[in-house]
């Protein structure tokens, strides 16, 4: 790797890639060839090009239009059979179903930035979904038009429902296919050392973004040959050579190497090499509902929401309420049979009780069904030692504390289920950060205070995403997050995922 350097340069010019170390030969990102066009192993082998999230994702996006317009009919032709003849009920599904991929289309619901991850997908077909039925209603009551009632009472909401179910589905395929490697996005990092540690350790936790980490560009060339198993493939200067050596089709910059003038300059060659510019901000953990870019003067102000709006509170605590309300109606079953068992099989209560610490706080009492014998409390101390709960937790995976009932109970998470009537009191949401022992509280670390902020939840990201299998400081970390950047959105999501969690049993005990 042969190094150059401007030594005499001017620290005040415009042009910034002329000013720091490199290994290729300079080029000015104003230009109109920033880069110089040549062929690779990496650029020109066709069977790298076919694995790429550059080919792979338009091929989704017509499969994902395929599953929307495959539904949309289905859907249509299943309620209109009754009214018309089987060819006119599939004409006219077939034409809602071209009115309702076209919406989503409108609404970018098959952009290839946004397909596979986050919710902007879902939401756009839950917006074509209520578009499309004020389209029937309009037709119905407005032009007089023979519009099936149970078509937008049943149709449109089955519509949605069967239509996120796909796309999920078809999401789930696409995160098998690149966690084993495919689908991916070339990525580049351009930061100093620091930044690009962090970046590059939060992509590998999460391979289902989409994004592989393939090089790194760093001001300072001494770093080293590679970080955290990452090749340095370049200073700041290379970076938009090594994207075109490499087709990566994404440059993340991190830290503050790059800033003001260089970014808007790096920004115009990417465009000219056919790469994304992501700016990771030095703010971490906060994203979401609570960052907006606000242009002002010429500037892009990111605005960050330091508390949730009330109409937020109001819809969490609306949930809250109704669904916990008539969950609990739905488990009683449940929970008077797995109480008989537990009054059975060991002496003692059926419910347990304790006082566990909630928002800001404020004590409560959580009840939960006993799991373990009565005497559980007075042999912990003599437990600690063989303790699995890496740090403030005490967890074992073979507690014999723990009844026969009580295992089965704590490996689907039915002893949670009495804390329903915490969440219908108030004390409690149903996601949240875990409601820790006031012991556990006692040993917060000064940002650990931090999950008090919100009510603790039956369930919450700790619980989607390993649940014991987790160690303290990973807890910790998922439940910062959800604090920070909490939405309605996120809630339902987590409880959707808690479905499958709870059914599989991993990481409970």
């Amino acid at each position: 790797m042969t190094l150059t350097a401007d030594r005499g340069a001017d620290w005040s010019g415009e042009s910034f890639e002329r000013r720091r170390a490199s290994t290729q030969p300079r080029r000015s990102w104003a230009s109109r060839q920033p880069f110089e066009r040549r062929r690779t192993p990496l650029n020109a082998d066709p069977s790298l090009r076919a694995l790429a999230w550059r080919s792979v994702g338009p091929r989704y996006a017509v499969a994902t239009a395929g599953l929307d317009a495959f539904v949309a009919t289905g859907v249509g032709a299943a309620l209109l059979a009754p009214h018309y003849s089987l060819a006119l009920a599939a004409a006219l599904a077939a034409g809602g179903a071209a009115v309702f991929v076209a919406s989503v289309a409108l609404g970018q619901g098959y952009r290839r930035e946004l397909l596979g991850d986050g919710p902007r997908e879902f939401q756009s077909v839950l917006r074509s979904s209520v578009a499309l039925a004020i389209l029937l209603m309009v037709l119905g009551f407005l032009l007089g038009v023979d519009v099936p009632r149970e078509l937008v009472l049943v149709g449109v909401p089955a519509l949605a429902g069967l239509a996120c179910l796909a796309r999920h589905l078809h999401r789930r395929r696409l995160h098998g296919i690149r966690r084993d490697g495919s689908a991916m996005m070339s990525t580049i990092l351009v930061g100093d050392e620091g930044s690009a540690r962090r970046v590059i350790a939060d992509l590998a936790r999460a391979a289902h973004h989409g994004y592989r980490v393939d090089g790194v560009c760093l001001p300072d060339l001494s770093a080293g040959v590679a970080i955290d198993g990452v090749p340095v493939v370049g200073g700041t200067a290379d970076v938009v050579q090594v994207v075109a050596d490499r087709a990566a089709e994404v440059v993340i910059v991190t830290g503050s190497t790059l800033s003001g003038d260089a970014l808007r300059r790096l920004s115009w060659a990417l465009g000219r090499a056919g790469a994304h510019m992501v700016v990771a901000p030095d703010i971490v953990e906060v994203s979401g509902p609570r960052l907006t870019v606000r242009p002002t003067a010429g500037l892009s102000l990111l605005e960050v929401e330091v508390d949730s709006p009330r109409r937020r509170l109001v819809a969490k605590s609306v949930i809250d309420m109704t669904l916990a309300t008539l969950g609990l109606l739905a488990v009683l079953p449940v929970l008077l049979g797995a109480a008989l068992a537990i009054r059975l099989t060991s002496a003692g209560p059926a419910f347990f009780r304790q006082t566990r610490v909630g928002v800001d706080g404020a004590p409560f009492t959580i009840w939960k069904l006993r799991t373990m014998y009565v005497d559980a409390d007075a042999r912990r101390d003599a437990l600690l030692a063989q303790s699995e709960g890496n740090g403030v937790l005490f967890k074992m995976r073979r507690d014999p504390r723990v009844t026969t009932v009580g295992r089965v109970l704590r490996k689907y998470s039915l002893d949670e289920l009495p804390q329903l009537w915490n969440v219908v009191r108030g004390d409690m949401s149903l996601v949240g950060p875990r409601p820790p022992l006031e012991s556990e509280v006692r040993q917060y670390e000064d940002e650990v205070h931090r999950r008090l902020r919100v009510k603790p939840g039956l369930t919450g990201l700790w619980q989607v995403s390993g649940r014991s299998d987790l160690d303290w400081d990973e807890s910790v970390r998922l439940d910062l997050r959800y604090v920070d950047n909490w939405s309605v959105a996120m809630d339902l999501m987590i409880l959707w995922k808690t479905g499958r969690a709870v059914l599989g049993g991993s990481g409970a005990y």
